[in-house]
């Protein structure tokens, strides 16, 4: 291995680099998404049977799947979930976001391990949320003042 040169190392090192698996990935990624997807409907269907109006029924199928996606997390099965499905478990990945930092430092007490750390991978996408729809709106009121 001492005596290649550049071609025979790169000709080597692919051979020892793993194959990715595409299909797999995206199989698993959209049976998972499926899954959590379903999960929402058939909340939707059931607040629907109940007779919540349209805006209950969403504020409510979302309040279920963050909480679910949070216990999940703290059940520590949520990040098993994204093992393997990948991009398809990013659906409620907000409150995973969330509540694994918080877990990860929940031995350092209430104050500075979990409420300090709670929000160190989804303070910035809030930051920036926010930020960013306060110059759109800013924006959106400028051009269709007169419309």
């Amino acid at each position: 291995m001492e005596n290649m040169n550049k071609k025979e190392y790169q000709k080597y090192s692919e051979k020892k680099v793993p194959k990715p698996t595409y299909l797999k990935n995206i199989i698993f990624a959209f049976l998972v998404g499926g899954a959590i997807c379903t999960i929402g409907q058939l909340l939707k269907t059931w607040m629907m049977k109940n007779g919540l109006d349209e805006k209950a029924i969403a504020s409510g199928t979302s309040i279920i799947l963050v909480f679910l996606g949070a216990l999940l997390t703290g059940l520590g099965v949520y990040d098993e979930i994204g093992k393997i499905g990948g991009a398809g478990a990013a659906i409620p990945g907000f409150s995973n976001a969330i509540v694994s930092p918080a877990m990860e430092f929940k031995t350092e007490g209430f104050i500075f391990g979990v409420a300090s750390k709670m929000f160190t991978i989804a303070g910035p996408v809030l930051v920036y949320g926010v930020g960013s729809s306060v110059i759109v709106g800013v924006l959106h009121l400028l051009f269709t003042k007169g419309r």
